[in-house]
């Protein structure tokens, strides 16, 4: 019922109307996403004849695949006309049964009889502008107003990923080590010659100060980064940019703030007064994989 299928076997037409028709639609699990960020390591279990289909994206370690989601990639999971728990228990079933999992997302609208961690999502849903504005917190109406001497000299301008490459460069945190660095840039660039991403900076007397990156696909605008100069925090230039993409945007397309998890994070996106969309996630510590990987070693799996 459920078919594994290599990258090389996936009839991507099919793939994409699947991803189209579904009630789970996400950009996150097209192909041209997928081969970007995973650098087209990636795989699909099948339901029928493409009636449900998920993507499932690798790494490999030592000749040995393990499933992990890539830098950037916040969900995948499920995607069919209408969720069906069974048909989900069905593909949690497969993966676990026949992968090495290290970290592997659901979507928000995959509903789970398993019971798995959740992690914080937030979303805007189209609505008219106005709407969507009049619920923001004050605090976050209060950094909206400018004062007359920022507002005199400010501007917001769309940026090319040249003009945005080094100040990106200079003000990403929470990195573990260098190679993530080249790798956010990596997916950031090549999302950005494809037309999905683009660079909102805002100016401050003639410099750059903050900069959001937002991929458009799907009908969702999703925040993939939020870039700001320290020494200018208090002119809340990032709330600027967001507010200034929400407005363009809102009516017709979901805006995804992509994330929620650290604190000051949420606290930062829920002033724009987003609904709370959590979804589930597999993850086994390292210790873990080297257990399953000795019962599929026994089993053969790997021969």
């Amino acid at each position: 019922m459920i078919r594994r299928l290599k990258y090389n076997e996936i009839d991507f037409v099919k793939y994409a109307q699947c991803l189209e028709n579904s009630e789970q639609k996400k950009y996150s699990a097209t192909k041209d996403f997928l081969d970007i960020t995973s650098r087209k390591q990636w795989e699909v279990l099948v339901y029928k004849d493409y009636e449900a289909v998920m993507p499932v994206p690798f790494i490999r370690k030592f000749g040995i695949k393990i499933v992990h989601n890539p830098k950037l990639c916040q969900q995948l999971g499920v995607f069919s006309a209408k969720d069906n728990i069974d048909i989900n228990e069905s593909f949690l079933e497969y993966l676990e049964k026949n992968y090495l999992i290290r970290a592997y997302p659901f979507n928000d609208r995959n509903i789970l009889r398993t019971s798995l961690r959740l992690k914080k999502n937030f979303l805007i849903n189209p609505d008219s502008y106005e709407t969507v504005y009049s619920k923001y917190s004050p605090k976050r109406k209060r950094k909206l107003r400018l004062d007359e001497e920022v507002k005199n000299n400010s501007e917001i301008k769309i940026i090319s990923y040249e003009e945005a490459e080094k100040f990106i460069e200079a003000n990403m945190i929470g990195l573990n080590k260098e190679s993530d660095l080249s790798d956010f840039m990596r997916i950031f660039k090549a999302s950005y010659h494809l037309n999905y991403l683009r660079f909102s900076a805002f100016f401050y007397h003639h410099k750059i100060i903050n900069i959001i990156a937002t991929y458009s696909d799907c009908n969702m605008v999703a925040l993939l980064g939020t870039f700001n100069d320290k020494e200018y925090v208090k002119l809340s230039g990032a709330s600027i940019l967001i507010d200034t993409v929400i407005r363009e945007n809102i009516e017709t397309s979901i805006f995804d703030f992509e994330g929620g998890e650290l604190p000051n994070i949420e606290e930062f996106f829920r002033g724009f007064r987003p609904e709370l969309k959590p979804y589930a996630i597999i993850e086994n510590p390292v210790k873990n994989l080297f257990k399953k990987l000795w019962s599929f070693l026994l089993s053969g799996k790997f021969f």
